[in-house]
Parts: structure tokens; C-alpha cells; sequence
């Protein structure tokens, strides 16, 4: 449990889908100061993971933040998703995906003509060509 996880709980309550908040806010429900970072760089306030432990937080509760006024000391958590249990603990054990994420991706961008055999070679002559490149 981290010291920001406050706010985490905070916007799961939430129910519209765009959050104002003040940095004052957010070290309000936290009960926290914000590092001297968050207030001078933009890029603190990042969607990546890995940024802090406060980014953490806000998207493990499904939200990301955008319109983020440096000066004005305020941003907006906007809601992507449902939020994700506390722990891995919660969610049992852990399956792998079935495909890559990928998978699919090019779905309709090949046709293949009706009465095409796409078990035969391309090429009739090509296994002959391959003995000789191979030196059988």
C-alpha cells in the first residue's frame, strides 16, 4: 500500500468519467506533499508506469491523466478502463494470452482467389531448383 494509494481508491468512486483536480487536491486526499517535480515538469505527470508511484496509482483505477495546466496546478484524470484489483493476489494465477497481440491485425488485407491450392509450391519447378541450389 503506498502512500498516494488514496488517491487510487478516491477515483475508483468516481463516477463521471473526467476528474478535475488541483494538485492541492491531490496531496488533500492523499495527505502527501507532491515531489518538487511534479510541480515544475510536465513530463511527471505521464502516463508511464514506470514515471512513479503516483502514476501507478491513478492507472491501476482506470485512469489516465491529460490537460495538465503546469501553471494553473491542475490536471484532469480521464477514466479508460475499469480498474484493476489491488494485488496479484486478487486475480488468481495469471494466464498467458492465447495469441500475440497482433494476431489478427492484417485480417482483410489478404485475399486468396477461390481455387487456390495453398499447399502446392508457388512454383512447380521449385523443389527441383532447391535439390540443385542444395547439391542433392
Amino acid at each position: 500500500m503506498s502512500k498516494y494509494s488514496a488517491l487510487g481508491e478516491y477515483l475508483k468512486r468516481q463516477r463521471s468519467k473526467r476528474v478535475a483536480m488541483t494538485f492541492g487536491d491531490i496531496e488533500r486526499i492523499t495527505g502527501n506533499k507532491l515531489p518538487p517535480s511534479a510541480r515544475k515538469h510536465r513530463p511527471w505527470w505521464s502516463n508511464n508506469a514506470q514515471n512513479s508511484v503516483l502514476t501507478k496509482v491513478w492507472l491501476e483505477a482506470g485512469y489516465e491523466s491529460e490537460q495538465v495546466d503546469m501553471q494553473g496546478r491542475k490536471l484532469v484524470f480521464r477514466r479508460v478502463r475499469a480498474s484493476k484489483p489491488a494485488s496479484a493476489a486478487d486475480q488468481g494465477p495469471q494466464q498467458e494470452a492465447p495469441f500475440h497481440p497482433l494476431y489478427g491485425a492484417m485480417k482483410g488485407f489478404v485475399r486468396i482467389m477461390s481455387g487456390t491450392d495453398l499447399t502446392q509450391p508457388a512454383d512447380s519447378e521449385w523443389a527441383d531448383r532447391l535439390d540443385r541450389h542444395l547439391g542433392r
